[in-house]
């Protein structure tokens, strides 16, 4: 008899255990399952707040100078880094980052023609709003406006001018249009500076820029 209820106790225990093990392994099932689409419907949300990727382009620059007897030369260098871009609506705020090639170049035009050129390498960075035009799932329209600042990295030049003229850090102002397809993010902006980026006391100079850039999405 004793024998007996101690097989069935044991009989019991052991169903007792499958049973627990079957609700673990059902419950764990569950969590994984709510899990997965906890993370599908957070990174849903993310891709539609949030943006970020890298970006790479050219820049156009040319220089204006108070002085008539140099004319001004068109430059086109690259520039590469990143962007983000915190979306709230049809509104966006866009920081970006990133390593920047610049130039400038004058031919004098007095006496004998001499080339005098600035080689500038910098460290842009903008901080832009804009608004979307077009607010579509896989195409925007937008527009944009902001400040950039610019921290020269290297710089050198060649000619009648000096390195102790040329300032380490000028603010500009960026204003453009930009498309997004899918993944890809295309800017095209202006750059105007209201400082000097050369300064002497017979010769200044402020930089002008036209870039085209191409971004990929991420997430």
């Amino acid at each position: 008899m004793i024998i007996r209820n101690l097989k069935c106790n044991c009989i019991l225990i052991t169903i007792e255990n499958q049973y627990e093990r079957f609700l673990i392994k059902h419950v764990m099932k569950k969590l994984t399952i709510i899990i997965i689409l906890a993370a599908f419907t957070f990174t849903g949300n993310a891709q539609g707040f949030f943006d970020f990727g890298p970006k790479i382009g050219i820049n156009t620059s040319k220089m204006s100078t108070n002085v008539a007897d140099y004319n001004p030369q068109t430059i086109s260098k690259f520039q590469f880094g990143a962007f983000a871009r915190i979306n709230v609506g049809r509104f966006y705020i866009q920081p970006e980052a990133y390593y920047n090639s610049k130039g400038g170049e004058y031919i004098s035009t007095v006496g004998v023609k001499t080339i005098n050129s600035f080689n500038l390498q910098s460290v842009d960075v903008p901080a832009l709003l804009g608004f979307k035009l077009i607010n579509q799932k896989d195409l925007n329209l937008r527009i944009m406006t902001g400040p950039v600042l610019s921290i020269l990295t290297d710089k050198s030049v060649k000619g009648q001018f000096t390195e102790d003229n040329l300032k380490n850090s000028v603010f500009a102002w960026q204003y453009g249009v930009g498309v997004d397809f899918l993944f890809l993010s295309l800017d095209a902006r202006m750059e105007s500076h209201s400082s000097n980026f050369y300064d002497s006391p017979d010769f200044n100079t402020k930089n002008g820029n036209f870039v085209i850039s191409l971004g990929l999405k991420l997430f």
